[in-house]
């Protein structure tokens, strides 16, 4: 089967800086035939020459200079591979936590999550410990709806594939997950090293004898795939926007829902500006229709580049995006060093758009885990609670209701460099 018939998903990579999320990418593209072995060699000689050996595999990824010298992954990479039964391209997501911007923007794209844990003694107790970045990326991944999820327990190379330590830390994590709402009997936990492909192609019995359940591939092939909401309106969220010479206007997203064809009609909110389809591309070739979950690029014609930006959102010129005087959410403070009040004006994250936010009321504080109401109206919300509030944005923002478009109705409320809140959008008052 070549790439087209298969089904495209989108798997982003998430867990705590250093977990050897790069490393395991890596190795998995070489694995799968995505990097050569020559490209693999060259990576090897560089990381040897810079005294980092085991950097090589990271190396297919981290194509920015800076990154080599850094040992940091900075931008979100976009890498293609075909399992037996799908086409992925995965998004290695950031780890760092300056860049959980990007992490939140790949997540919100992804349909499956690879979260990468080291069993490695200390690394792991500083990803999930406090400022730990396991558990606010597993966070996000729930709240911004990634509907899979895999667990690598890495690095076990480190403790001589000890199952003690692997189902140490399974528990822990999982009894994490599982409190905020993952169904942890679907989750594969697999027990991997990316440096001796341990479980990642096929499985290692010599290493883990005592592992029975599926390498990371299958895991991969087993994953589910959610029905593709076509039959909603179209709903774009730009990405980016190019003038290319003698093509025009191009704006790239992803597809949420709908169906994008050339002929149609579109306006982009809230830009509000109304053009025309000529064409579709991904990854380079033409597309007669593009369906939810496609990165695409597409040319329209009678709107310039200097009118669209990253956050506006393409749908039907008869069933544009909603543009929000304001919203009600349901928003699970993380953590913020008091609390949230009226008045508090943080940036809200939603799709692609980043727009600064007022909390002008404050319904009600909601019990997290069985969403019964605690308070109506309380002063303010701190760190582990829930609550129902409305927000104003202070520029026009697409954002809509999550019942109505899940991908457009989940936001990340950022402040002093953190993630503070997360939230869905349950009503939108439209302008």
């Amino acid at each position: 089967m070549s790439k087209k018939d298969k089904a495209h998903l989108n798997l982003v990579v998430i867990g705590h800086v250093d977990h050897g999320k790069s490393t395991m990418t890596g190795r998995l593209l070489y694995e799968t035939g995505a990097v050569d072995e020559r490209t693999y060699q060259a990576n090897k000689a560089e990381a040897e020459r810079l005294g980092r050996p085991s950097w090589a595999w990271a190396f297919a990824l981290d194509r920015l200079k800076e990154e080599r010298e850094r040992g940091l992954t900075i931008d979100i990479a976009f890498f293609k591979f075909l399992t037996d039964k799908y086409y992925y391209t995965i998004i290695d997501a950031p780890g760092h936590k300056d860049f959980i911007k990007n992490m939140i923007t790949g997540a919100s794209q992804a349909d499956v999550g690879m979260l990468v844990v080291s069993a490695k003694k200390g690394e792991f107790e500083a990803g999930v410990g406090p400022g730990g970045q396991t558990k606010e990326h597993a966070y996000l991944a729930m709240t911004l709806g990634v509907p899979s999820l895999i667990v690598c327990v890495n690095k076990m190379d480190d403790v001589k594939y000890s199952e003690e330590r692997y189902k140490e830390v399974k528990d822990e994590v999982g009894g994490f997950l599982k409190s905020i709402g993952y169904k942890i009997d679907q989750i594969p936990f697999i027990p991997t090293s990316a440096l001796d492909a341990a479980n990642l192609k096929v499985l290692t019995p010599k290493l883990t004898p005592w592992y029975k359940g599926p390498c990371l591939l299958e895991a991969l092939d087993q994953v589910v795939l959610p029905p593709k909401p076509t039959e909603k309106p179209l709903r774009v969220p730009i990405n980016d926007v190019y003038s290319i010479k003698g093509v025009g206007t191009v704006p790239v997203g992803r597809v949420e829902t709908g169906i994008m064809k050339p002929g149609m009609k579109i306006t982009f909110m809230p830009a509000d500006k109304t053009g025309e389809v000529k064409t579709i591309e991904m990854h380079h070739e033409e597309l007669s229709q593009a369906v939810p979950g496609d990165n695409i690029g597409f040319n329209v014609r009678g709107v310039e580049r200097k009118d669209l930006g990253r956050g506006d959102v393409a749908g039907p010129a008869d069933k544009p995006p909603t543009v929000a005087i304001d919203f009600t959410g349901q928003v699970m403070v993380i953590q913020h060093p008091t609390a949230i009040t009226v008045g508090y004006t943080p940036v809200v994250h939603a799709h692609t758009a980043q727009v600064a936010c007022r909390f002008d009321e404050i319904l009600q504080k909601i019990d997290q885990r069985s969403g019964q109401v605690i308070q109506e109206k309380p002063d303010f919300v701190k760190k582990g609670e829930s609550m129902v509030a409305k927000l104003v944005p202070l520029k026009p923002m697409v954002i809509e209701s999550y019942k109505e478009f899940p991908q457009l109705g989940r936001f990340a409320v950022r402040d002093m460099g953190l993630t503070v809140a997360v939230g869905i959008v349950t009503k939108v008052t439209p302008r």
